[in-house]
């Protein structure tokens, strides 16, 4: 192909015939780039676990006969069809039988461990002292996907509310409710919902990482609400009193008592009712996991539900995440595959230090703590070398229902997490499972993940050109270190601890700069709506870092080809999709659209525009004064 093609639009130039014949799978929303890797594992994984049940496999590790338990059970649909809405009618009963408000706050403890509630309790890391954990309040989900979909004018809201609504009335009947109790108890449980909305965080503030570190004291949290024994319940799930609380979303908390009081009971009782519906439906016969997933296709576009045995298999490996991760990692990585990479990691973090000595706008203080937090990264590649021990107190009794097996395995996921709060932080922890097709960056952890799954072409092979690795896996890689140093990250010090280790000057250049990648891609039209800068500052700031680092390590190669490096940039972020996943990730996902993730990055890049002589009046082009450079 020409210069011409990559000069007006690399995207189209590199994916453009691709796309046209590419077909999305009817059960997923997309195909391409990362999906394609997650269906490979998928069907890798899936015939494994075929060949486990005929007889033709053995997993070494004794954890995998839970993982085949619970498969085979969710898989036997004979008896899930058999059993109906039976398992969860006397959970639902439960929440029928509450006549006040007065009656839950009565059994409250008891009430969270197995019941919805309208605020979340969890264990974490102390962001400002990462070696201990503590509680963090958290205020419950939407059941729209964000707040502005609940504006008066968003036709998406209204359209997405529709079907809420229709899959909400079909549930409520199929559990024995009439007509009009059904329709009595979606518009109080919708009163609920709505009343969240003024006070809940959205997408674009919870974008600021930060922003949910509002420590109060015990006494302050205990005293949010007038009607529930908050801190009560908070001694109870502990086992101690906490001499503080992080309140994640303080304007909720603040407002507790306006939202949950006596008057609105009606209103939460069937909200609690919905959700524990709702939740439920996946886990319940044929006829309750296709109606339960009307929404979620709807919200992002595929057509049709999973099948009975993909969904078993994903309810397995997803309940056992990192005992199915071992297995996937071992057998398919290996340990050689694992030392070859982290050495291909250590590699682009010399290169960011080098970048770090060689920056012309930071301080030499600030430098020189930056290049201490990059010496103190830990670095995952491929698959833990310890399975969490939570996994060995995960049983599965197959004599029960399925929604009683995974009732009984959330109970065990709870009480682990409350847990925590009298261990030190364990920082081997993985914050993925070793068939995720992704990677990541833990700023309260200052570590770097790259799952097994990921480690395949296009973004890596040893078929592949070292150029066509550094503009895939090499990227990816930069990518992730450059999270230690994007507008959430830059908060965080080697140890993980929030605290503030820039000069106050370089700080404000540093904003200035964030606020130009902000700038770049604020308004840009997508999929019939427009780019929030805002909300995708962080992941751009990281792409921007992790292409240009990438570069300058293709370019210190022998073998350098700058072509083979843009070129495999663009393919790894491939993706066609369904338009309702286009607009739902435009709205809520904190990563730009993939075709701009491909396409903006370069342009500001100066050997870009040496590599393919793009000039002024060229699709590609954008001015040297425009183009943003931070790492």
């Amino acid at each position: 192909m020409d210069n011409n093609a990559y000069r007006q639009d690399l995207y189209q130039a590199v994916n453009g015939a691709w796309e046209k014949t590419a077909v999305i799978p009817s059960d997923k929303p997309t195909t391409g780039g990362f999906a394609d890797l997650a269906d490979g594992v998928e069907k890798q994984l899936m015939q494994d676990f075929a060949d486990a049940q005929a007889g033709k496999k053995k997993f070494e590790n004794p954890l995998m006969s839970e993982v085949m338990k619970l498969y085979r059970v969710a898989q036997d649909f004979d008896k899930r069809d058999q059993l109906g809405a039976k398992p969860v009618l006397p959970d639902l009963a439960k929440i029928e039988q509450l006549t006040q408000l007065s009656d839950l706050q009565a059994q409250l403890t008891a009430w969270y461990r197995e019941f919805p509630t309208p605020f979340g309790i969890q264990v974490d890391a102390d962001m400002k002292d990462t070696a201990v954990n503590v509680v963090y309040a958290f205020a419950p989900s939407l059941f729209l996907p964000d707040k502005p979909y609940y504006d008066a004018d968003n036709e998406n809201g209204k359209q997405l509310l529709t079907i809420f609504k229709d899959m909400s009335l079909k549930l409520l009947t199929m559990v024995g409710k009439t007509e009009a109790e059904a329709k009595t108890i979606l518009d109080h449980a919708l009163a609920f919902d709505r009343s969240l909305v003024p006070y809940v965080k959205s997408a674009e503030e919870w974008a600021d990482y930060t922003s949910m570190y509002n420590p109060e004291t015990f006494t302050t949290f205990s005293h949010y609400s007038s009607n529930l024994a908050l801190g009560q319940l908070v001694q109870d799930l502990v086992a101690d009193t906490p001499e503080r609380v992080i309140v994640a979303e303080l304007r909720f908390f603040e407002n507790f008592d306006k939202i949950v009081n006596p008057a609105a009971f009606a209103d939460l009782k069937a909200w609690l009712y919905l959700n524990k519906l709702l939740s439920s439906a996946n886990v319940l016969s044929e006829d309750f996991r296709q109606v339960g997933g009307t929404y979620n296709r709807a919200l992002s576009g595929s057509k049709e539900a999973m099948s009975q045995i993909k969904s078993a298999y994903y309810l397995a490996s997803n309940r056992f995440s990192q005992v199915v991760g071992d297995y996937y990692g071992k057998t398919y990585f290996g340990d050689a595959a694992r030392q070859d990479v982290k050495q291909m990691v250590e590699k682009m973090i010399d290169v960011y230090k080098k970048r770090l000595h060689a920056n012309n706008w930071l301080s030499q203080a600030t430098k020189e703590k930056a290049i201490l937090k990059l010496n103190k990264i830990v670095i995952k590649v491929g698959y833990p070398d310890q399975i969490k021990p939570i996994y060995e107190k995960m049983h599965v009794d197959d004599t029960k229902s399925l929604y009683e097996i995974v009732k009984a395995l959330n109970a065990v996921v709870l009480q682990d997490n409350l847990d925590k709060y009298h261990r030190p932080v364990d920082r081997t922890e993985w914050g993925m499972p070793a068939q995720m097709v992704n990677a990541m960056y833990d700023p309260s952890r200052n570590d770097i993940t790259f799952p097994a799954a990921i480690l395949q072409a296009p973004f890596y092979s040893l078929a592949q050109s070292d150029s066509q690795n550094y503009g895939g896996i090499g990227a990816v890689i930069a990518h992730e270190i450059s999270h230690a140093f994007d507008n959430n990250g830059a908060k965080f010090d080697e140890f993980g601890n929030m605290n503030n280790w820039w000069t106050d000057e370089d700080y404000q250049i540093f904003k200035q700069l964030t606020q130009a990648m902000i700038d770049e891609f604020d308004g840009i039209e997508f999929a019939g709506g427009k780019v929030n800068g805002k909300l995708v500052v962080s992941e751009n700031v990281a792409d921007a870092g992790g292409l240009s680092c990438a570069l300058e390590a293709t370019k210190a190669e022998a073998d350098a080809d700058l072509r083979a490096f843009f070129i495999n940039w663009a393919r790894i972020w491939r993706m066609k999709a369904t338009e309702q996943y286009k607009q739902l990730r435009l709205a809520t996902d904190v990563h730009a659209p993939n075709v701009l993730r491909a396409n903006v990055q370069p342009k500001n890049l100066d050997d870009f525009y040496a590599t393919f002589d793009v000039q002024p009046g060229d699709g590609m082009y954008l001015d040297p004064d425009k183009r943003v450079k931070i790492w």
